[in-house]
């Protein structure tokens, strides 16, 4: 069954425009939603703030990487609801009606990317655009369903996109099934090797034990076994010399850091926000530049070591969030515990820049669950043929 906008509360409210797109393509006959940080001509990018500069004023310009989309046959349909400046996982912007998760109606969609993958995993659209910078692709996508890629640091273009932390952010898209992601990765990424490289697949235990319990521990297992009967046996790689802990400040410093410098003007003069994201860019504010440059020392020499354990045939498998989506009446103390458990997940593939695949094999507690694949960088289009090598086996 179809879901409608007011159901879902995925699009904003717009005024309907008429966005020029190819007849013919790749893409053609497929509906697209945008997530409202990219430019479209003609509309506001209101970036999640009613007073955010772009709110007031449509855009000249469409951003380059949803014109591929548009170039490609793709019809735009709308603008899509995302976090406050995106620096949000759980998907409820204070500014906004809430998006209804469409695969569990009783939990939240997960952030930024809130409206983007409500949209498509209600059937509102086929794709959708998203970006990540601590996890707003590959979180909403394993609570509501879907394929989500992070790509390759700097590997698509983020011109006339609103930035948050521009050595972590990058472009995603959503869509709900495999041969659909793979059109767009085509058109994104360029066609699929003829033959996919042989991979060895590996688990790090730090990183599975952080999923919520037992239900959770359990049905990861069996998405486990879903990827050794495609892969071949996942062993166990040996541990980082960093703790998921030293991972998780690193990342919130860096990225709080960036946010800072990036929108602490607007943040400083702007009375109407959320308090949690404004605190959120206030830490970074706290925080100087020997703070920053010890920080990026620490995640250059993590990134060398993680880049010789995958090397140039590795395949980290991870869960990509601790369990479900948490309940959207959950209380705030509730919602930023599984905040700060799911950035240690996510925070891999951030610091190092290398691609993560999502892919929605799991079920916990009647609500999606995925599991994720990191591969060496550059790998982005292989990844997603693996994905769907994956699906096509279950």
């Amino acid at each position: 069954m179809t879901s409608t906008r007011d159901d879902l509360n995925a699009f904003l409210d717009y005024p309907q425009i008429e966005v020029p797109h190819a007849a013919t393509g790749p893409l053609a006959g497929l509906t697209l939603g945008v997530k409202d940080i990219f430019d479209v001509a003609g509309h506001p990018t209101g970036g999640g703030n009613p007073q955010f500069p772009g709110a007031s004023k449509p855009a000249t310009a469409t951003a380059p990487s949803v014109q591929k989309l548009l170039d490609a046959g793709a019809a735009y349909v709308g603008k899509t609801q995302t976090e406050e400046l995106t620096f949000s996982l759980i998907g409820q912007n204070v500014h906004f009606p809430h998006p209804v998760n469409p695969k569990a109606r009783d939990r939240v969609t997960g952030g930024s990317s809130s409206g983007s993958a409500a949209a498509v995993a209600g059937g509102l659209c086929d794709i959708a655009t998203a970006s990540d910078t601590g996890g707003s692709v590959r979180g909403p996508a394993s609570f509501c369903g879907l394929i989500g890629l992070r790509a390759t640091h700097g590997l698509l273009s983020l011109e006339k996109t609103m930035p948050l932390a521009p050595s972590l952010d990058v472009f995603g898209w959503y869509a709900r099934d495999a041969a659909t992601y793979e059109k767009v990765a085509d058109v994104m990424l360029g066609e699929a090797p003829a033959t996919l490289p042989k991979l060895r697949p590996l688990r790090l235990a730090a990183f599975d034990a952080l999923v919520i319990g037992p239900d959770e521990a359990a049905e990861y297992a069996r998405m486990i076994a879903i990827v050794e009967s495609v892969l071949g046996e996942i062993r166990q790689a040996p541990s980082l010399s960093f703790s998921a802990d030293d991972l998780y400040w690193m990342f919130r410093r860096i990225q709080a850091y960036e946010a800072w410098a990036v929108h602490g003007d607007f943040v400083s003069r702007t009375e109407n926000m959320d308090p949690a994201v404004r605190a959120r860019f206030e830490f970074g504010k706290t925080l100087g530049c020997e703070v920053a440059a010890e920080e990026t020392r620490k995640r250059n020499a993590f990134r060398a070591e993680f880049e010789a354990l995958l090397g140039a045939d590795g395949l980290l498998i991870l869960p990509t969030m601790p369990g479900a989506a948490p309940q959207s009446a959950s209380t705030g103390d509730e919602l930023l515990d599984y905040r700060e458990r799911a950035l240690r997940l996510l925070c891999l593939s951030g610091l190092s820049g290398l691609p993560q695949i999502t892919l929605p094999l799991g079920t916990v507690h009647g609500a999606p669950f995925g599991i994720s694949l990191i591969g060496p960088r550059n790998c982005d289009r292989s990844l997603v043929a693996l994905a769907t090598r994956i699906m096509d086996g279950i």
